[in-house]
């Protein structure tokens, strides 16, 4: 009887109390069971909790996922959030790489409206792409990117793949370093586009870095840089920004890009280009192509990873390619087969939105004409704001610095020569949120806020060491 009313009591209380009822339950029944409330401790962390004259014991379960540890906010997109939550009205996002028009608010280009007409007008439909990606957009996209009458092109030698992408398109890349180049190593600017590293970390891949900027001109350290290339094991990957180097803006001129070829190929390495702001640093694709089309007509054979989110402005459409040159048509069909095999694991097929806009816009001769005209006045809007930040510098700095580095730069972002310390000045008294490398996207600039940023740069530079 007695058995009977413990075990009905203990039936009524929490879980983790009937717990400790019943091992008193079967200590008495002779039955007690040591190890079992051991293993039943390990699956629940036991607390006690006290209510005057009775003691109630709280069984917590333990997460399987305890040991995560918290990763930390990511330095660019964490920006962004701290943005938003600021009040001041005076605050400037200047961190992340999106263009922005004069009154500082996102801008869908008409030529891409123009080209989502029309595929509402056909009626297509959103099937799956191929592992590869939508043809069409692969096709241009090379042409785009190497010329349509290069003979790589004509010859077939250039294995494409959609990808998601530059962020996507350098993964692929990654992945085929990793699986058919075991132990090489990649090496990379110093400073660098941050993701560079992590893409590489998670793909396996093992890097160094080489000299690339130099802080007491603010300028490229090109001495350093060929000394670095040339000291990298033979058959290397060399990381080079096509155009606008992120973040510095720091590019080298066509007779250093002809040297650094020099060594490349000295050395039997493997140029490797991420090239996300072509047509959108100069106002020119050509332009901006060249650095490339420079390797490839020593019949070099490299890889370029390309993005069309600065360009045709579809950040969220995920759109991008990896194109490698092969020395054959039939190495590139190889090398096509195998970026399609690491595809499909990763994440199956691309996107079809996206690549439909590119697809109409560069194999339309009239909306071609018209994205290269809203490409110049988009690189051309950052261009002004570029002089007018150097201007206003300039002209209330009065210490004789010399400002000039920010007219040498190009593209969307300015290396500013701020350290951390100042830079979060930057941030605390000004409210111009940046990144902590002194960065700051000219692209989120109007001409109305040049002179706030430059009291701001002033101020941080003088007054902050």
């Amino acid at each position: 009887m007695a058995s009977t009313m413990i075990a009905l009591a203990s039936a009524s209380l929490p879980a983790s109390l009937s717990l400790r009822n019943n091992c008193k339950l079967k200590m008495k029944r002779g039955s007690f069971d040591h190890n079992a409330l051991l293993k039943e401790k390990r699956n629940s962390f036991i607390k006690t909790k006290s209510f005057g004259r009775l003691t109630m014991v709280v069984a917590v379960n333990v997460s399987r996922f305890e040991g995560i540890t918290m990763a930390p906010p990511d330095p660019i997109l964490g920006v962004s959030e701290a943005f938003k939550a600021d009040t001041n009205e005076m605050k400037l996002n200047l961190g992340v790489g999106a263009y922005r028009t004069e009154e500082l608010q996102p801008y869908v280009l008409n030529v891409v409206k123009k080209a989502e007409n029309l595929m509402l007008e056909r009626g297509e439909n959103k099937e799956y792409l191929p592992i590869e990606g939508l043809a069409a957009f692969n096709i241009v996209t090379a042409e785009l990117l190497f010329g349509a009458a290069n003979s790589v092109i004509q010859q077939q030698r250039v294995a494409t793949v959609q990808g998601l992408s530059g962020t996507g398109s350098l993964r692929l890349a990654a992945a085929l370093i990793e699986r058919y180049f075991p132990g090489a190593k990649v090496i990379m600017s110093s400073p660098t586009w941050g993701n560079h590293k992590n893409i590489l970390n998670d793909a396996g891949v093992p890097w160094s870095e080489y000299r690339y900027y130099d802080p007491k001109t603010v300028g490229l350290d090109f001495d350093g840089m060929i000394s670095d290339i040339k000291a990298a094991p033979e058959g290397s990957f060399v990381l080079l920004h096509g155009c606008a180097h992120n973040p510095t803006g720091i590019d080298p001129t066509p007779e250093q890009w002809e040297k650094i070829a020099d060594v490349i190929q000295e050395k039997n390495h493997i140029p490797f280009f991420d090239v996300a702001y072509q047509g959108f640093a100069s106002g020119s694709l050509d332009a901006d192509a060249s650095s490339v089309r420079s390797f490839v007509a020593r019949g070099m054979e490299l890889l370029v990873a390309q993005s069309y989110s600065k360009n045709l402005g579809l950040y969220a459409e995920r759109i991008g390619a990896i194109n490698v040159v092969c020395s054959s048509a039939d190495a590139a069909e190889r090398v096509k087969s195998q970026l399609k095999r690491l595809a499909r694991p990763m994440y199956s097929n691309p996107p079809i939105h996206g690549a439909r806009i590119v697809a109409n816009v560069v194999g339309n001769p009239a909306l071609f004409s018209e994205w290269k005209a809203e490409m110049e006045l988009m690189a051309g809007r950052i261009k002004n704001v570029r002089q007018k930040l150097y201007d206003s510098l300039s002209a209330k700095d009065k210490s004789g610095k010399d400002w000039s580095f920010i007219l040498k730069q190009i593209g969307m972002f300015s290396f500013t020569g701020l350290n951390k310390a100042q830079s979060d000045n930057m941030t605390n008294k000004w409210h111009v949120y940046m990144t902590k490398d002194g960065r700051v996207s000219l692209a989120g600039l109007s001409s109305a806020k040049c002179e706030y940023l430059a009291d701001a740069i002033i101020d941080s530079y003088h007054n902050v060491s």
